[in-house]
This record gives C-alpha cells, sequence and structure tokens, in this order.
C-alpha cells in the first residue's frame, strides 16, 4: 500500500487528482500541497519524522517553484519518493528522462492512465531490495506473483499466413503495422504483406496489451516500431519502418501519451546521458518551450521532431 502527497497549485485539479488516488486499492493515504514550498516541507517534515512516502504525484506548471524543479530538489534526498509528473505540458517529457520520473501522466488525467503510474510506482515498490519482508513475502501470498505477472509481456503470438500455395507462420512480434482492408486486414512486416481475414478493431483488442496502439481507422501499429511523430500543416503523421502513416485528431493525444510511456521504459539507456542537472536559485520556467526544443535524450531523441502545441490545432 502505498502513502503519496498530490501537489497542484490550481484547487479543482487537485481535488480530482487527490480523489483518484484515493479511490485506487493500491493507495493507503493521500495528502495534498497546493504549492512546492508547502511540498516541500511536507515531504521534509514526512522523511524527517520517519514516516512512509512512496511517490509525489507533481504538476509542472505552477508559480515560484514549478514541478521539475521540486523534483531535481526530491531528488536530493537521502530516500527520496518516486515521481510521477501529472501535467498538460507534455515538452518536459526530457525533463522526466533526466530525473528519472516513474511516470509521466497528462492532464486532463484520465483515470485507468493514472491508475497504471499507480501501478508502476507499487511495482518498483515491490522490486526494491528488502521492501517486502516476510510480511511481503507471505502476506495474502498474491502481491509478488501480481507484480511478476505484470512486468511479464505478454507471449509472442503466431499467426498463419498463406501466399501462393505456402502457409507462414509469421511472429506478432515481427508485425510493424497493420492496415483495415474491409473485414481483412494486411499485416505489414520487414519481410512482406500478409491478409488476414480479421478485422482491425479485433487486433487492437487483442494486440493492446503487445505494445500495438490504433491511431487512425485504417491503421494499427506497434509502438516500439514508430521512429519519430510531427505535425505539419497542422496534420500530424507517425514514421513505421520506410511509411509515413497519418494519426487522426482523435487519436493524437493517446499516440502522444504511448509514445511517453514507451521512452520512459527506455530509461536506462538515457541514464547514458549523465546525471540531473543541479538545482539553482532560478527555477525551470514554467511557460514557453524548454531549452531543449522538445528533443528526448539517447536512443529515442528522434521520436519527437519538435514540441507539440495547441496552435498547432491539435486537441
Amino acid at each position: 500500500m502505498l502513502h503519496v502527497l498530490a501537489v497542484d497549485d490550481e484547487e479543482p485539479a487537485l481535488a480530482e487528482l487527490a480523489y483518484l488516488l484515493r479511490r485506487d486499492p493500491h493507495v493507503a493515504e493521500v495528502r495534498t500541497a497546493n504549492d512546492g514550498t508547502e511540498a516541500l516541507l511536507d515531504i521534509d517534515r514526512t522523511l524527517s519524522a520517519g514516516r512512509p512516502l512512496d511517490a509525489v504525484f507533481l504538476d509542472i506548471g505552477m508559480p515560484d517553484l514549478d514541478g521539475v524543479s521540486i523534483a531535481r530538489l526530491i531528488s536530493r534526498f537521502a530516500e527520496p519518493p518516486r515521481v510521477v509528473f501529472v501535467t498538460a505540458h507534455e515538452d518536459y517529457a526530457v525533463d522526466a528522462f533526466s530525473l528519472h520520473a516513474a511516470d509521466y501522466v497528462l492532464k486532463p488525467v484520465d483515470p485507468q492512465r493514472l491508475a497504471e503510474a499507480v501501478r508502476r510506482v507499487a511495482d518498483e515498490k515491490v522490486s526494491e531490495p528488502g521492501e517486502s519482508g516476510e510480511q511481503g513475502e507471505q502476506g495474502d501470498g498474491t502481491g509478488r506473483q501480481e507484480a511478476a505477472q505484470a512486468a511479464a509481456p505478454p507471449a509472442d503470438e503466431v499467426i498463419c499466413v498463406e501466399l501462393g500455395g505456402v502457409t507462414r507462420f509469421l511472429r506478432r512480434s515481427e508485425v510493424l503495422y497493420a492496415e483495415a482492408q474491409g473485414d481483412y486486414a494486411r499485416l505489414h512486416s520487414s519481410s512482406g504483406t500478409h491478409l488476414v481475414r480479421t478485422s482491425l478493431t479485433a487486433l487492437e483488442e487483442g494486440w493492446r496489451d503487445a505494445g500495438f496502439i490504433r491511431i487512425h481507422r485504417g491503421f494499427l501499429v506497434a509502438v516500439d516500431a514508430v521512429s519519430e511523430i510531427r505535425i505539419e500543416a497542422g496534420k500530424t503523421c507517425v514514421r513505421v519502418g520506410d511509411q509515413v502513416l497519418p494519426v487522426s485528431r482523435r487519436h493524437v493525444r493517446q499516440v502522444r501519451d504511448a509514445l511517453v510511456r514507451q521512452a520512459l521504459a527506455r530509461r536506462p539507456e538515457a541514464k547514458a546521458t549523465g546525471p540531473p542537472t543541479p538545482a539553482t536559485g532560478t527555477p525551470t520556467p514554467t511557460t514557453g518551450p524548454p531549452a531543449h526544443g522538445g528533443r528526448l535524450p539517447g536512443t529515442v531523441r528522434p521520436l519527437i521532431q519538435r514540441p507539440f502545441h495547441d496552435r498547432d490545432g491539435v486537441a
């Protein structure tokens, strides 16, 4: 069970965040803070008193002391709580990398997405050495098992495809994207294309947990296969292999969120970029684009060609 602190300078947003966290079965206690100074005082008092604090769910765009600066200060604690950014500013994903944030949830907060972030923190807590103890090892006998099952990737499905009288066994992990063709779907892999007798909707339902995401009524893509996402003339598209595929407006937010989660999952690669920049007397600005220009570090740098902004016409 998690003890968490929710921080947001907007009272309605803070109340909603606290409400959703209190409903989560993984959360035992939720405290709140209305600004960065109050949050740091609460964290210091809690840890100094030896009381548990597992995670801070932190807004970024706050006056005086913004969320990124707070996270940098938190990282200096001997045993810092995990940080989950809950923000409307998707341009700060690179800062989440450098600070090794547990997750990055975009506003308006989707309850299922927030629950996923809570589970991520809970799983990390279970996996920490010495954290479980005898009670964690036994307890109700399901804690470690559930965490292991959640972390385990789904089995690689094998699809039978026919071409010229020859049956070939195509693994799902070989599929880059699927394209709707009436009641059928065409699977595109590096070795060719294959028509299968199933709908794109059925594939979406069956392959969601395997890292596939719907980007358009006509396309389902493997998130790992996306090399870049860009906006041109108000239209969003992604590059998968040597193909550029359109992203419909209704799917833009979902695609952005999936790519941020994918990038956060690559944090071990991102750590090669060096330690977090020490906090200075001047907080990170809360408005305007970040100094990094929206580029992500290490192997995920090409993922986002430039920051997303409301002026691009993206909801």
